[in-house]
Order: structure tokens, then sequence, then C-alpha cells
């Protein structure tokens, strides 16, 4: 298994999963979550209003995720995931890494080989970028660790700013 990072558009891997970096209502929003309901068009939605009106009435949990279908990503499946907010207080780092295992874990109950990632946390959410990339890439690396059968061999962050590949280089380093 591989954790790589690279500078670019989540919307355009062609993965078998892309993360979204959710809100709790799974209704769309602004950063990467706008940008992939956007590419993945209107079914998206659609999918995710009816998670809402089963399985998640109240909205999904910070550090939890759920699966839905790409539709028109060039992805298989989008896994949403909820940061935590620190401009509410959600200041507990175990929090922003139950982003990424949760989702490693939905990915891998998929069957999925391939997992692209987003900065989670690090946009209007208030982590700084540096620390968002130390607890991203320990958790992700912690998953690979504990889970050597698992389906998924590549867990690939990607980065929308110089920034912020720069700050996951980093953290990758010292992983």
């Amino acid at each position: 298994m591989g954790i790589e990072t690279v500078l670019g558009d989540i919307t355009q891997q062609h993965v078998d999963v892309v993360v979204n970096a959710a809100n709790s209502s799974l209704l769309g929003g602004g950063g990467v979550d706008g940008a992939i309901h956007a590419a993945a068009g209107p079914r998206l939605l659609a999918a995710c209003r009816e998670l809402r009106a089963t399985t998640l009435p109240d909205g999904l949990p910070v550090g939890r995720a759920v699966a839905t279908p790409a539709f028109d990503l060039p992805a298989r499946w989008v896994v949403h995931t909820v940061g935590p907010d620190r401009h509410r207080g959600q200041t507990d780092p175990a929090l922003l890494a139950s982003c990424v295992t949760s989702s490693l874990d939905v990915a891998d109950g998929l069957g999925a080989t391939s997992v692209a990632l987003p900065a989670v946390g690090a946009g209007v959410y208030g982590w700084d970028a540096a620390q968002a990339a130390d607890v991203a890439v320990g958790a992700a690396r912690a998953w690979v660790d504990a889970h050597p059968g698992a389906s998924v061999t590549t867990v690939r962050f990607v980065l929308f700013s110089p920034a912020l590949l720069g700050a996951f280089d980093a953290a990758l380093a010292r992983a």
C-alpha cells in the first residue's frame, strides 16, 4: 500500500473513491464540497437527500463517513466525511483523524483499491495546514499499517494549492 501526495483537482482523479469534505447536511456547500457536487451532477445531491431522508435524518456526524455513487465524476464512489470545525470549538485532532480512518474503512468496505482525499479541515473549518497534514497523514499511515490485507492499495492526498502540497509532503516525510 502506498500513500502519495499530488497537486491537482480532486474532481479529476481517476480513482475508485473520491473523499468529499462535506458538511453535516450532505446537501452541498463551498470549497471541495461544492466542487464535487458540481462535477458529479445533480444525481449526487439526490443521493445525499435520500440518505438524509432514510439513514441519516440528523445529518452525518463529525468524523464519520458514508458513500454514494460518484455519478459524473471519473471515480466510482464519493465517500462523504465531515471534518471538525475549529471555529465551533471542535479542536480534537482525533475527530480529524477519524475523517481519514472512517473514509478508508468505508472505501475498503466497498472493495475500492484507490482513494483520493482532500485536506479535510484545512479550509473554512480553520485547521492549520501543517496540523491538518500531520493528523491526516498520520491517520492514513496508521490505517494502512493496521490493514495489511485491505483492498485499498493507494491513498492519494490531492491538494489544491502548492502551500497545502508542501505541508502534506512534509508530513509524509515525517510519517
